[in-house]
């Protein structure tokens, strides 16, 4: 296990920091609502990815294989849930300190499902369990390895996003910037809608 290790760290933190749907709704959350009200959501993230990646270790990606249409049904929900999301990026009002609008950060509960019905992370997991793990008596031990790394690797990646958008929140002095910022993060998040479906 001990020369998996630094391959799997620096999958981890490639597969943590890039873009994908969970950073791009942090850069928004991050512009909008500030840094302290999205930690709720970067707490969330931390333990859906936790709870998702264990499932997966537990035999998920061996009922995908059996079923395959499972997975479809996932990729399609994810799909579906991330264009909602989209919309609500989209058109999120609320700039960190404004109270005009009836917006609000992800909440912790919100953010952990998410990680369900995100294809990335599920794409993620199955990946880290698939070329991370040790066969046989080693393989329970060597999955908790690679949840352990994930867990810690995951909260300063994430923060890397919600930090950017901070910065930018402070360049959203008036309505229009904003509006141009919620609506490009919006159309970002829809996109992600089409590696999903390919």
């Amino acid at each position: 296990m001990e020369i998996t290790l630094i391959p799997l760290f620096f999958y981890s933190i490639s597969a943590s920091i890039t873009p994908g749907p969970n950073n791009i709704m942090l850069t928004a959350s991050g512009a909008n609502f500030g840094f302290l009200k999205t930690i709720p959501h970067m707490f969330g993230i931390l333990c859906g990815i936790v709870g998702l990646f264990a499932l997966i270790a537990g035999g998920l990606n061996l009922i995908f294989e059996q079923i395959p249409v499972l997975q479809s049904i996932l990729k399609i929900a994810g799909a579906g849930y991330l264009l909602f999301l989209a919309w609500k990026i989209a058109t999120a009002g609320k700039l960190n300190g404004e109270i005009e609008t009836d917006s609000k950060p992800f909440t912790f509960i919100q953010a952990a499902l998410f990680q369900f019905l995100n294809p990335k992370a599920l794409i993620m997991g199955v990946t880290a369990m698939s070329a991370f793990t040790s066969s046989g008596d080693d393989y329970l031990y060597s999955a908790m390895i690679v949840i352990l790394v994930f867990a810690v690797v995951c909260l300063p990646s994430i923060s890397v996003w919600v930090g950017f958008g901070v910065g930018i929140g402070r360049l959203l002095s008036n309505a229009l910037r904003r509006r141009i910022f919620n609506w490009s993060m919006g159309l970002l998040t829809a996109a992600t809608v089409v590696l999903i479906l390919q």
